[in-house]
């Protein structure tokens, strides 16, 4: 299916020149004179690149042949990170090129949905929420303020930033979007 200017929206995958993108931004300009066109930035699933394209009247692009997966990470080599698919136990494994900053927030055994074109995987992405263990962080000295943070690292390499009363060993749910504290867990 090809997609025309009008179909074009912020969140839309397409393709252009064999690669899969998505419209990570979208502006529909009528300038006085001349015809209508959108100026998108678009994000390639490929490299994780962020490029702006302008779209006129008559251009087409394709609909990408996406398929998306959700597959159980289970370990990293040290060259490829192994991932299993839990319906049919099939393993592959992916680059650290691929798998990316995803790494940071998955450890072993954990679910993460992996995009696939035109049958090879593409990119990983987390769950949105992740509950991680905290291995280290400095001390709370008496006097911390309250509204104050501390950085500390996860069991999976992350570091982020912390309310003071939280210690090592406790267990917070983290977004791995933005990559903050979202609260202790219970």
């Amino acid at each position: 299916m090809a997609y025309s200017m009008s179909d074009l929206k912020k969140g839309l995958k397409i393709e252009l020149d064999g690669i899969p993108y998505k419209i990570t931004e979208y502006q529909h300009v009528k300038p006085g004179k001349g015809a209508a066109f959108v100026r998108c930035k678009i994000k390639s699933f490929i490299n994780g690149k962020v490029i702006e394209k302008t779209f006129h009247a008559g251009d087409k692009c394709e609909q990408p042949n996406l398929q998306q997966k959700t597959m159980q990470y289970l370990y990293d080599d040290g060259e490829f990170c192994q991932f299993m698919d839990t319906e049919n136990y099939e393993q592959i494994a992916l680059t650290h090129d691929q798998v990316g900053d995803t790494i940071d927030w998955i450890i072993d055994g954990m679910n993460c949905d992996i995009m696939f074109f035109n049958g090879e995987a593409i990119t990983v992405e987390p769950p949105m929420i992740v509950e991680l263990k905290i291995v280290e962080t400095p001390p709370n000295f008496k006097g911390d303020s309250q509204g104050g943070k501390k950085p500390a690292t996860l069991e999976s390499g992350a570091v982020v930033q912390i309310p003071f009363h939280i210690l090592e060993g406790d267990v917070i749910r983290v977004d791995t979007r933005t990559g903050e504290y979202i609260e202790k867990v219970k």
